[in-house]
């Protein structure tokens, strides 16, 4: 997840499922309360999506149309991701392609902030929050990129540990 621009993107790695349908909410949420009103989810690496990931991905759009402005544009998009989307009747909301552009700034992140699947969310958030700050060590100029993401980062990662 990151933000390039004016928009949010989101690579689906593996599966969308219900084991990160709630981290996806909450950053959506999140950047939606941030004034973000593109959003990019890139399904070129989705093995699979049930229906609670494909939910929240429709409560993203439903969100941003009843803000009036906004949309959840679907890229790399296969036949089979296309045929549930589809089936569900989500075409009609979403803006779905077989082809897209991919942010470079996420590649970079994913590559960072790979872990297994079933690592603690703590763990993940810091990976991510370490893999961003290195992003702007490297390039200064990334700090506007992603100050929004470093901000919910260390947000969830106070969360995690007062929750504890």
């Amino acid at each position: 997840m990151g933000v390039n621009g004016p928009a949010v993107w989101v690579r689906v790695e593996g599966k969308g499922n219900f084991l990160n349908s709630g981290s996806l909410k909450e950053f959506a949420q999140e950047m939606v309360n941030r004034g973000y009103r593109e959003f990019v989810i890139d399904l070129e690496h989705c093995a699979m999506m049930d229906s609670t990931f494909m939910g929240t991905m429709a409560a993203v759009a439903l969100r941003l149309k009843e803000l009036g402005q906004g949309h959840l544009h679907v890229i790399h998009c296969g036949d089979r991701s296309r045929q549930l989307l589809s089936g569900l009747g989500l075409d009609q909301i979403f803006d779905i392609r077989s082809n897209g552009a991919t942010a470079p700034e996420c590649e970079k992140m994913t590559e960072n902030a790979r872990d297994g699947a079933n690592a603690e969310k703590r763990e993940r958030a810091e990976t991510m929050l370490e893999a961003h700050e290195a992003l702007c060590e490297a390039a200064p100029e990334n700090l506007s990129r992603f100050k929004d993401v470093l901000d919910y980062l260390k947000q969830d990662l106070h969360q995690t540990t007062a929750g504890k």
